[in-house]
């Protein structure tokens, strides 16, 4: 795979009186798939209400290719909302936390539920399932 191919996560991030907010741009990511308008978009997750993995408040994900990075940082600085973008390794922690670049206020993760080194949980399901 060369590195404009590599995976990515983005983790949308929502408080209850955003979730409409939220799901505004989850539904904007959902036609910008079959429409070509964002080429590398792969999947585009539900809305998460409440705590999911290291995520400790309601969130949603959605997977592309590095080279829809551009795109994607555009839209979610441009979303009002906290977003945490990581590319897809198999070292789970540093994903989340070294490799990782937050949009907005960052949120303390629960660290203690991620994939050991060597390890990720998420690249199997890439592209196909979220939580």
């Amino acid at each position: 795979m060369n590195d404009a191919d590599a995976p990515y996560h983005a983790h949308v991030y929502y408080m209850p009186a955003q979730r409409d907010q939220a799901d505004a741009l989850r539904l904007r990511l959902i036609a910008m798939k079959p429409s070509g308008e964002m080429p590398g978009l792969l999947f585009v997750g539900q809305l998460r209400d409440g705590k999911a993995g290291p995520h400790p408040i309601s969130q949603f994900e959605f997977h592309y290719l590095k080279h829809a990075l551009p795109a994607v940082l555009e839209i979610l600085e441009g979303s009002g909302l906290t977003a945490l973008v990581h590319p897809l390794t198999d070292d789970d922690l540093a994903d989340h936390t070294t490799l990782a670049t937050w949009i907005g206020d960052p949120i303390e993760l629960d660290l203690s539920t991620l994939d050991p080194p060597g390890q990720n949980k998420g690249v199997p399901r890439f592209g196909k399932t979220d939580f």
